[in-house]
């Protein structure tokens, strides 16, 4: 193997792609013969333009159409795709392309839970209820891989996940919603959001254990990558990254065992404002698609195996407003690259 000096993370939603005339959804009729080409088209130089050694994607529906998009860009012989041959347009999943002289071993998709994850409390004062959340599996299956791009670095293991949107859940065909439709009818919004916020929620403390039984105690590098859909001040990041301290010294001294680093905040320290954002909604610019890392990566840490060089967005699409007929994404695709730089070992007297 060739000792990769500099290393390169992106992800990207796809935006439902699937083969022409599938349904998906509520969309019966599924994308034209005419959008599906515009799709192929905009990803495939996004990707080449990107130019990433690893990527993680989100809302794939089928296999066959990442292929298509990487034969576009010319890049088939270069990276092995990371998706079940079995995939053929009947849900979405995350999937993944790497370099091929960087992947060991075969990929994984996370579905269900850890069987040791619960999520209920009788609270922690005489006020609080008793909560309960019954939730076993991940909305959208997490996928699991691992690289070895340089030989005096250990097995990095990538994780892609996509986890619940901040949607309103549809509870129109509840039981309970129609026992007493005309009052329900009402609060729709507020019991969907709740809802959503509830599964995401539990997605992310699910995700946090995974993570945490992978790193506690070890050296083993660790990048996540997806749409985690929030931003990483919300609860939801909270959870995953752990909330480590950014430490600003200078000094390889740093590190924490199990949490992770936002490559989005690494950028803020390089830069003179904060102008990150992948998502729009109802004119409100949103950062939903992130790069979190493990100490290995973290400039600061005394752990450094890679070394954060900077973090590019590309999001100029999203001021199209017509992402079907356009072929674009409604997501911004964020790039981060790490070059290989050990940190020093301490010197001791």
């Amino acid at each position: 193997m060739a000792a990769r000096k500099q290393l390169s993370f992106a992800t990207c939603n796809l935006f439902n792609i699937n083969e022409p005339g599938l349904p998906m959804y509520r969309n019966k009729e599924g994308w034209s013969q005419k959008q599906y080409e515009a799709k192929i088209e905009w990803l495939g130089n996004a990707i080449k333009t990107i130019d990433a050694d690893v990527w993680g994607f989100q809302e794939l529906w089928h296999r066959k159409s990442l292929t298509n998009v990487f034969k576009k860009a010319k890049l088939s012989s270069k990276y092995n795709l990371l998706a079940p041959t079995s995939h053929k347009g009947g849900k979405i999943i995350c999937a993944g392309a790497v370099r091929k002289e960087m992947l060991v071993g075969d990929p994984e998709w996370i579905v269900d839970f850890p069987d040791e994850f619960i999520l209920t409390d009788s609270g922690d004062d005489p006020q609080s209820p008793d909560i309960a959340v019954s939730l076993k599996s991940f909305s959208r299956p997490v996928l699991h891989f691992r690289i070895k791009p340089h030989d005096n670095s250990g097995v990095i293991s990538v994780y892609v996940a996509h986890l619940k949107s901040k949607m309103p859940a549809q509870v129109f065909n509840e039981d309970w919603f129609n026992s007493n439709k005309t009052f329900y009818k009402r609060h729709t919004e507020g019991i969907g959001a709740a809802l959503s916020t509830i599964r995401r929620t539990a997605e992310a403390a699910a995700l946090r254990m995974i993570l945490t039984e992978k790193m506690k105690g070890n050296n083993d590098p660790i990048v996540v990558i997806g749409d985690l859909n929030d931003n990483k001040k919300s609860n939801t990041l909270n959870i995953i990254t752990g909330q480590p301290n950014y430490l600003l010294s200078g000094l390889s001294l740093g590190g924490s065992d199990v949490d992770l680093y936002s490559t989005g905040t690494l950028q803020e320290y390089r830069s003179e404002r904060d102008v990150y954002y992948t998502h729009v909604h109802q004119n409100s610019r949103e950062s939903l698609d992130h790069i979190l890392v493990s100490q290995e990566f973290y400039d600061n840490s005394k752990k450094r195996v890679w070394a954060f060089k900077g973090s590019e967005i590309m999001n100029d699409h999203l001021n199209d407003e017509d992402h079907k007929d356009n072929g674009t994404t409604d997501h911004g695709i964020v790039k981060a690259t790490f070059e290989f730089r050990p940190a020093k070992k301490l010197i001791t007297q």
